[in-house]
């Protein structure tokens, strides 16, 4: 009986939406996709027993059970996202982005405080933040723009994503969030890129970016403080910066095996932004440089669907949602070895934290919808 269940999901006779939907996705980015989802919980096992003691939580494996939690969430919308085609995963990136927006733009009415920046909404137990949200749905709504402009030039779509992307920059410095804006930017510069417009426009998105973040340095004080902190080290207060060094050059080649660390009870985010460093310490070099392979096959995979791709919109979708996902994960690995400031942001399906998590499947999903394979999809015979 068991036996006869491959044949039932992949005979051809046999036209179920899982079968369907298991021959047409690509099981190269879903196998990697998986793989990530569980090195993430194996890593969380190893920090939540650290990040529960600090906050004296009397279950040590708190952190674990939360992010298995949003791990399920997930995966359950990774399938029902990729199970939509194009048309109309394009539609739910758009409501959400417009969901994003208002909930954004109402964020000091509803929203509540952590760290000083006013960033989450509570729904129900959970705390969301939209902004994580904005991100994916904004990448593919700007695809769409430029692909309705690729057809008919006399739309006005640059100007269209323009007016929205600088509405979602306001939003996000208002909370304020310079490490979301950033990776924004470089997500919108990538799809402008790949779509092949005008390098005048690309350069003025860059100026806009530069002259913001001087804006930043000199009107913000926690910005000011966390660059001098970076460029002199010697001078400032780099606690978990130090820490997660400390945590890396520890871990030696092998590590000190898994639950061994020390480091990770005075790392105060090393079952979020610093999860890298946690890794090192206590599954070593060759683990961790296995996890970045990991993480950029991913990425590289994604790039290599979207180049076969005959569909321009989807072409422009899943690169720039590649993009996203790459630039994410650079940026953390280089604030965890301290070639960059610290900017709260989650190593991409493998740190803690639900709304990056969640948003992170979501994009999953959008680009396992943008790269299915239906007829007329891909280039002939590839």
């Amino acid at each position: 009986m068991i036996s006869a269940i491959p044949n039932l999901i992949t005979s051809r006779s046999r036209r179920t939406l899982i079968g369907e939907w298991w021959r047409s996705i690509d099981q190269i980015t879903l196998s990697i996709l998986v793989c990530l989802l569980g090195a993430g919980l194996i890593l969380s096992m190893a920090s939540s027993p650290a990040a529960a003691a600090r906050l004296d939580y009397d279950n040590s494996f708190y952190f674990l059970y939360k992010h298995m939690m949003f791990v399920g969430m997930g995966i359950f919308g990774i399938f029902i996202i990729s199970l939509l085609d194009a048309v109309n995963a394009r539609r739910i990136a758009v409501v959400t982005l417009i969901g994003s927006a208002l909930i954004m733009f109402a964020l000091p009415f509803i929203g509540y405080e952590v760290k000083g920046a006013t960033r989450w909404v509570r729904i129900g137990p959970l705390g969301l933040q939209p902004s994580e949200f904005a991100k994916p749905a904004f990448i593919v709504f700007a695809a769409w723009m430029f692909s309705i402009r690729h057809r008919d030039p006399n739309v006005p779509a640059v100007a269209i994503v323009f007016a929205v992307f600088f509405a979602l920059l306001a939003l996000l410095i208002s909370q304020p969030d310079f490490g979301q804006s950033f990776l924004l930017t470089l997500g919108f510069a990538a799809v402008f890129f790949f779509a092949g417009l005008s390098l005048g426009w690309l350069l003025i998105i860059l100026g806009f970016s530069l002259v913001g973040a001087v804006a930043a340095y000199f009107s913000l004080g926690h910005v000011k403080q966390r660059v001098d902190g970076f460029l002199s080290p010697s001078t400032s207060d780099n606690y978990q910066e130090d820490k997660a060094l400390e945590a890396i050059s520890s871990g030696g080649f092998f590590g000190k095996g898994p639950g061994e660390g020390r480091v990770k009870y005075s790392l105060p985010d090393g079952n979020t932004d610093f999860i890298f460093a946690v890794t090192v310490e206590e599954f070593g070099f060759l683990i961790s440089t296995m996890l970045i392979i990991l993480l950029a096959a991913f990425v590289v995979q994604t790039f290599r669907n979207a180049l076969r791709l005959n569909d321009y919109f989807c072409q422009l979708a899943a690169s720039g949602l590649a993009t996203l996902v790459g630039m994410q994960m650079i940026i953390n690995l280089y604030v965890n070895l301290n070639m960059a400031p610290a900017k709260g942001m989650t190593l991409p399906f493998i740190s803690n934290g639900g709304s990056s998590m969640l948003a992170l499947c979501f994009t999953a999903g959008l680009i396992l919808a943008f790269t299915r394979r239906r007829p007329g999809a891909y280039e002939y015979g590839r």
